[in-house]
C-alpha cells in the first residue's frame, strides 16, 4: 500500500468512525475511487481496516481520559459514578459481542452484498429521521424540561437497550455510532450525552473487534506461512494510517458533539440517503464493487476477508 492511500483511508476511517453515516459505505467508495477494489488489493484493504481502527480508539481514549480515570477510580471503590458507568458500558457491550460471535459467518455470507449494504444505508437514514422527529416533538409530545438524563443517570436497563440496538450495527452499512446515539435518544439522553456514551461504548466494542481480527490474522499467517498484515502493507503505511485516523477521529468527535447539540440527527439522515443514491448509481454502473471477495480469488491458506469489520462503524 502506498503512503497516500494509507493517508486517505486513515482520514476516511477517522472521520466516519463515530459519525452516524456508515464507515463501510465510505471505505467502499474511497477504495473504489483509488482503484483498490480488485480482489488482490481488497485483501490488503481488509487487513488495513483491521488495524486502522486503533486510531479511532486512541482518539476517544485521549479525549475522554477523565472518564477513563473516573472508571478506574470506580473499580478501586473511590468513585461510585465511575463504577456505575463501567458496569453500564459492560452491559451495553455484551449483546453485540454475543450476537457478533455467533452470527459472524452468517452475516458475511448473507448481508455483505450490494443489496443488503445499500438497504442498510437507506433504512438507517429513514430511521434517524423518525427518531429525530420524535425527539423534537413532531411525532410525539417532547419530554418535559427535567425529563432528560445525564450519563451518570443511565440505568443497567437503559444500557441493555442501547446494547440491543448496537446489535443492528452488525448489519454492514447500518453504523454502530448511529445505533448507539439513537439508543441514547430512546433511553432519554440528550444528543451530547448520547454521543458521549456512544464514544465510550466504542472503546470495548472496537478494541474487541480489532484485537480479534489482528490476532486471527497473525495466527493464520504463522500457521500457513503467509505474510501477515504488517508484511503485506508495510509498517510505515500502517503507522501513518493509524496516526491520520487518530487525529481525524478526534476532530470529528469534537465537531459531532457540538453539531448534534445544535441540529440533531436530521442532516445525517439526509446525508445517508444521498450516499445511498451515489453508491447505488456507481454500483449499477460497475464503478463500485460491494461484497465479499469470491472464494476462488482467495489463495489457499488465507482467510475469507471480514465483512469490512466485525461491527459496522
Amino acid at each position: 500500500m502506498e503512503i497516500w492511500q494509507a493517508v486517505t483511508l486513515g482520514l476516511v476511517e477517522g472521520i466516519t468512525e463515530y459519525l452516524p453515516v456508515s464507515s463501510t459505505g465510505h471505505l467502499i467508495l474511497a477504495s473504489s475511487l483509488m482503484g483498490l477494489d480488485t480482489p488482490e488489493a481488497r485483501l490488503a484493504i481488509n487487513d488495513f481496516n483491521i488495524v486502522v481502527q486503533g486510531g479511532a480508539i486512541l482518539a476517544v481514549a485521549g479525549l475522554y481520559w477523565p472518564r477513563m480515570v473516573q472508571m478506574v477510580k470506580g473499580l478501586l471503590g473511590r468513585d461510585n459514578a465511575g463504577f456505575g458507568l463501567f458496569v453500564n458500558l459492560c452491559i451495553a457491550f455484551v449483546p453485540a459481542a454475543i450476537v457478533g460471535f455467533l452470527a459472524h459467518d452468517w452475516i458475511e455470507a448473507k448481508l455483505f452484498h450490494a443489496g443488503p449494504v445499500l438497504a442498510a444505508i437507506l433504512l438507517g437514514g429513514l430511521f434517524m429521521m423518525v427518531v429525530e422527529a420524535r425527539y423534537s416533538g413532531r411525532l410525539a409530545p417532547p419530554r418535559a424540561r427535567g425529563g432528560y438524563k445525564s450519563i451518570e443517570e443511565v440505568t443497567p436497563l437503559d444500557a441493555l437497550k442501547i446494547g440491543a440496538l448496537q446489535c443492528l450495527s452488525l448489519w454492514p452499512g447500518m453504523s454502530r455510532s448511529m445505533m448507539c446515539i439513537v439508543g441514547g435518544y430512546v433511553v432519554g439522553l440528550r444528543p451530547r450525552a448520547a454521543a458521549e456514551f456512544s464514544f465510550l461504548l466504542g472503546l470495548p466494542t472496537l478494541t474487541a473487534a480489532c484485537l480479534y481480527s489482528l490476532l486471527k490474522n497473525l495466527h493464520n499467517a504463522s500457521k500457513h506461512g503467509t505474510p501477515n498484515l504488517f508484511e503485506t502493507l508495510g509498517i510505515t503505511a500502517v503507522v501513518v494510517g493509524i496516526a491520520v485516523a487518530t487525529v481525524s477521529a478526534a476532530l470529528a468527535i469534537r465537531w459531532l458533539v457540538g453539531f448534534l447539540a445544535k441540529y440533531g440527527l436530521q442532516a445525517f439522515a439526509w446525508y445517508r440517503i444521498a450516499l445511498f443514491v451515489v453508491l447505488t448509481v456507481l454500483s449499477l454502473a460497475g464503478v463500485v464493487q460491494i461484497g465479499a471477495i469470491p472464494s476462488e480469488n482467495i489463495d489457499e491458506g488465507q482467510d475469507m476477508p471480514k465483512a469490512a469489520a466485525l461491527i459496522d462503524r
